[in-house]
Order: structure tokens, then C-alpha cells, then sequence
């Protein structure tokens, strides 16, 4: 079946500069593994589509059941700089959230 991610984490995000972080928390720690198995940096780029201009890097971190992503040039040129109305990054974890990813029907069950 497929769900909106946030079926699974919640997200926080912030910025720096031009760059976006998204950091993604497995609500149980029986979700971990699929997150770190469905949000592949391919996967995450194309879900942004246009929003996101420059690399999508990850960095795992299995000890708090999280993934953390940089966004890079995501955000017009950062806060000084750009004329779009989310200078700072923080509706990017709300983006995120409604991503969609198949799941097996038992894992919703846990």
C-alpha cells in the first residue's frame, strides 16, 4: 500500500544559506528501515522536482532512527537574497511529509 510519510516520521527543517535540512524521524523504531530503504537521495530530488536546483546529500543516523538531508540550492539564494516567500526552509519538512511511499500492509499494523 502506499502512505504520505507522515504516517511513518515526523520531520524538522531549517537552513543555511541556500541550503535546506531536513531532518526525518522514524516514529517507531520498526519504520527506521523502511525510511532508510525508500528515501534514497534520488528519490528525494525527484519528489522536490524544480524546488530543489542543486545536490541531495543524506546522512544516516541509525542511533536516534533519523535521516538528515541537505537540500542544496533549494532556497533562491538564501534569506538576504531570495524573493521567495519561505526564505528560511521551514515548510520543507511539511514538503516532505506528503511524500508517498509503498509499504507493506503488515508494517502499518505495528
Amino acid at each position: 500500500m502506499k502512505v504520505p510519510l507522515i504516517k511513518l516520521a515526523h520531520a524538522r527543517s531549517g537552513d543555511k544559506g541556500d541550503t535546506a535540512n531536513v531532518g526525518v524521524i522514524a516514529l517507531k523504531p520498526e519504520y527506521y528501515p523502511i525510511l532508510k530503504e525508500k528515501l534514497t537521495v534520488e528519490r528525494v530530488k525527484a519528489h522536490f522536482g524544480d524546488m530543489v536546483k542543486g545536490p541531495v546529500e543524506r546522512f544516516e543516523m541509525p542511533n536516534i532512527g533519523a535521516i538528515n538531508f541537505l537540500l542544496h540550492n533549494a532556497l533562491g539564494g538564501g534569506g538576504t537574497l531570495t524573493l521567495k516567500h519561505d526564505a528560511q526552509g521551514k515548510t520543507y519538512s511539511s514538503a516532505f511529509l506528503r511524500m508517498e511511499i509503498e509499504v507493506d500492509d503488515e508494517l502499518m499494523n505495528l
